[in-house]
This record gives C-alpha cells, structure tokens and sequence, in this order.
C-alpha cells in the first residue's frame, strides 16, 4: 500500500488520451503556456492593463504567422 508504480501511470495516462485525445490535451498545454507568458508579461511590465499585453502578443503572432506563410 505504498506509492504508485511506474504501471500505474502508465495505465492512467492511455486512460486520459482515450478519454480526452492527443489534439485536446495539446490544445490545453498551448492555452496554458500562454497564460503562463501572460502571467510573466504582467510580472514585468505592472503599469500595462492586462488587456493590452494580450492584445500585443496576438498582432505579434499574427504578423509571425503571416512571414511562416510568405516562406513557404
């Protein structure tokens, strides 16, 4: 009656990507990195209204997907 083995975690971890899928899990790990970013952000630069750092970092990653798309 100890701690789980490694077997367990095995065991739960195909449970949770049968349940849920790989493209939802990885939805989830993106949406939070970017809170995780938009905490640090915050962190850094107090004076701006969260609204704003948000609204930075979408043009940023739109103008960053529209050089990916003219590369290729």
């Amino acid at each position: 009656m100890g701690g789980l083995s490694i077997w367990h975690w095995i065991i739960v971890l195909v449970v949770v990507l049968l349940v849920f899928g790989t493209k939802r899990l990885r939805n989830a790990g993106r949406d939070l990195g970017e809170a995780v970013k938009g905490f640090k952000e915050g962190m850094r630069d107090p004076e701006k209204p969260a609204g704003q750092i948000g609204d930075e970092r979408r043009s940023e990653e739109k103008a960053e997907s529209e050089r990916d798309r003219a590369q290729h």
